[in-house]
């Protein structure tokens, strides 16, 4: 195999991620971002979760997030061994929950779906949800997903930047990138749209960060009166509630949106509510009009190649390794592994859809 010399524009989880592994592969490589992390990866919460996340209908896109996250366990271990650094991989499983009838009907249809593709969805009696979690609400009902997992992205991002050689400056045109790479991967998520005519929009979340005493062990995601949310706990006491989805890109927390996270995290563990209050953070999901990533190589680029990897949406960091190995065997010249045929550039109009 030949080195080349790649240049990755985007500096969230996929882009340093694709740029680990083939700086791994034996490619020279440089990424270009003016202030790497700081977008989706900044405000993502880091669920590991190909069943918690599996919607009915993205059968492609679930196969393809389940192969993911049996890579994550490996790729953990050698990133951190690699940095030196904890990546805040936890394995406790998570809890689906829900406070009333109407929300345990809309959580049943769900584990339905999830046992159907397979997933280790355990139903937990009320006295073996509260051995779990004591402090969750006592009208709480729900099950164990053994199979979904955290990590803290941040941890993972810093990681990857003590590994992997960033210019932090700005990409305005991938014409005007003549730094002699042979292969350049496009993975700036929404910006992936000015840069390249990818049809991938903001989508607006906002995720709160709560700090206090360490009253959770698993991730809980689930409804409290129809109110959607989830409560990532981090080692160090921190609770990350979230998250809103909004159509819009200005950039603002609304006071609504708080409301309804916090409303939901307090309604599902009463505790939370003594605790402080100390981040609220907004940022853009990458999305498509399939929900899909974009993956693969662009068509008719003028030299040289151009490879995407955007339109993770709510994905980003759970596709991280299988969407790094995807491009790194595109780099070696081999062909794209068969989960990602669904997901390359070719299956979007100029419209984006299917």
């Amino acid at each position: 195999m030949t080195p080349r010399r790649v240049s990755v524009v985007g500096g969230g989880i996929i882009g340093l991620s694709v740029a680990w592994e083939c700086l791994r592969r034996g490619h020279d490589v440089t990424v270009y971002d003016p202030d790497p992390g700081s977008g989706a990866s900044h405000v993502a919460a880091g669920m590991l979760a190909p069943v918690g996340e599996s919607y009915f209908g993205e059968h492609e896109l679930t196969e393809l997030l389940l192969e993911s996250a049996r890579r994550w366990p490996a790729y953990a271990a050698e990133l951190a061994a690699a940095s030196g650094r904890d990546l805040g991989h936890r394995t406790e499983g998570t809890l689906q929950v829900g406070l009333t009838a109407d929300d345990l009907a809309a959580l049943r249809r769900l584990w339905t779906h999830q046992r159907e593709l397979g997933a280790p969805v355990v139903s937990l009696d009320s006295e073996q949800l509260r051995e779990r979690e004591p402090l969750l609400h006592p009208r709480a009902r729900g099950v164990l997903v053994e199979s979904d997992h955290q990590v803290d992205p941040r941890r993972v991002v810093a990681a990857l930047r003590a590994l992997v050689p960033v210019r932090p400056v700005a990409v305005a045109s991938l014409a005007g990138l003549d730094d002699g790479a042979d292969i350049v991967v496009l993975a700036a998520g929404c910006a992936s749209a000015e840069l390249a005519g990818l049809p991938v929009r903001p989508v607006q979340g906002t995720i709160l960060h709560l700090r206090g005493p360490a009253v959770l062990r698993h991730v809980i995601r689930g409804y409290a009166d129809g109110r959607a949310v989830y409560l990532v706990p981090r080692a160090d006491g921190e609770v990350l509630v979230g998250a809103t989805v909004e159509e819009r890109a200005d950039g603002h927390a609304t006071a609504g949106g708080v409301r309804d996270l916090l409303r939901a995290a307090t309604d599902l563990v009463p505790e939370l509510g003594e605790h402080a209050l100390v981040e609220v953070s907004t940022g853009h999901r990458p999305g498509t009009a399939d929900n899909g990533p974009i993956v693969g190589e662009l068509d008719g680029a003028a030299p040289p190649r151009l490879l995407v990897a955007t339109g993770h949406y709510r994905h980003g960091v759970l596709a991280a390794p299988y969407t790094a190995h995807a491009v790194a065997e595109l780099v070696d010249g081999r062909a794209l592994p068969l989960l990602w045929a669904p997901f390359t550039p070719q299956r979007l109009s100029a419209g984006g859809a299917r």
